[in-house]
């Protein structure tokens, strides 16, 4: 990794997950936690070391996510979990701490208050030069989506605390939709959907590992593309004993429509919203999916019968918003759609 006395890095700060790019490679992808010590209140452990803590540190051990619904709610935790990833990145000695220049991605429906607590929490993580984006234009940047282009085109990023949903013309976001119903949502209706119809109680890893393998938006599903049924093991509501439960993808399509009513419906009002001469270039090329929601069985699928418009799913769709930022990191003193 070269060294230089300004490093640059691109930070998809996500409530799920937060990625970071460095040189044009992902050297952080880590769940966004943090666990703290009650003793001392030192920071014990950070992303997946820490996400591995949850439920088992009793009291000796504090774990934090620092982000809701895609906005910091614990500023000091999440100062502390910027600064612990950039220090597993950047070279540092004794005598010489790197300049920093940040790209850092915010919701699109960030209030001032909201990009200045962003703004702070990565200057006190040692950034120098900060800069912000947008995360439906970063999405679109990092899908080789031309931003600048006067054609229209609408990104549906369905990440961990919020969907954003932005149409984006001439390097600007025309219109946008931000709404509190995402990925944790969808964990949250499992949880409630194992307590209530299999008296199981489960945790949110557990029901994010169910939502990975047999999450889905359809009910019925080709047979060469439906996922196999996930066993899943925990105590009984009732005897606290182990159960062991088979769960199909039918069963989680059923748990998860209300909450994917809802993203339908966020889509259709953007859509709404849209210039006519726009909307017929959004009718032309298509809507675009990214975030961990895209990878949902049969979302697209679901969404194209619905909406009757395509909607195409980005290659990869939990790293195109950070590829995005790292592409506008580049180009730094030549996009309009930065924010200082």
């Amino acid at each position: 990794m070269g060294f230089s006395l300004t490093q640059e890095i691109a930070i998809d700060l996500g409530t799920a997950n937060t990625v970071i790019i460095h040189n044009d490679k992902v050297v952080i992808d880590e769940p966004s936690v943090v666990a703290i010590s009650t003793v001392d209140g030192h920071v014990k452990e950070v992303g997946r070391k820490a996400q591995q803590m949850i439920g088992r540190g009793g009291d000796m051990i504090r774990t934090i996510r620092p982000l809701k619904d895609g906005v910091i709610a614990d500023f000091n935790a999440c100062e502390q979990m910027i600064r612990k990833m950039v220090e597993m990145i950047t070279k540092r000695s004794r005598f010489f701490t790197p300049n920093l220049r940040m790209v850092v991605c915010i919701p699109s429906g960030s209030t001032d208050v909201e990009i200045r607590a962003v703004r702070d929490s990565s200057e006190h993580a040692g950034g120098r030069d900060i800069y912000m984006i947008y995360e439906p234009m970063a999405a679109a940047i990092g899908m080789g989506i031309d931003v600048e282009s006067p054609e229209g085109c609408m990104v549906v990023d369905i990440g961990g605390g919020t969907t954003e949903i932005a149409v984006i013309s001439l390097g600007g976001i025309v219109n946008n939709q931000s709404i509190k119903v995402a990925g944790d949502d969808l964990n949250k209706d499992i949880v409630q959907y194992m307590s209530q119809q299999h008296s199981l109680r489960i945790d949110e890893p557990t029901a994010e590992r169910i939502k990975m393998n047999v999450g889905s938006a359809l009910t019925e599903m080709d047979t060469d593309k439906a996922p196999a049924d996930y066993l899943v093991v925990g105590p009984s509501k009732q005897t606290a004993l182990p159960v062991e439960v088979p769960i199909s993808y039918q069963e989680i399509a059923h748990c998860l429509e209300k909450s994917i009513q809802k993203i339908e419906l966020a889509i259709l009002q953007a859509l709404e919203n849209t210039p006519p001469e726009l909307y017929a270039d959004i009718v032309a090329r298509g809507i675009y999916l990214t975030g961990g929601g895209a990878l949902l069985h049969g979302l697209a699928e679901r969404l194209t019968k619905k909406i009757t418009i395509p909607f195409h799913v980005a290659d990869d769709p939990l790293h195109a918003v950070a590829r995005g930022t790292a592409i506008a990191l580049k180009n730094i003193n030549n996009v309009g759609y930065l924010i200082r």
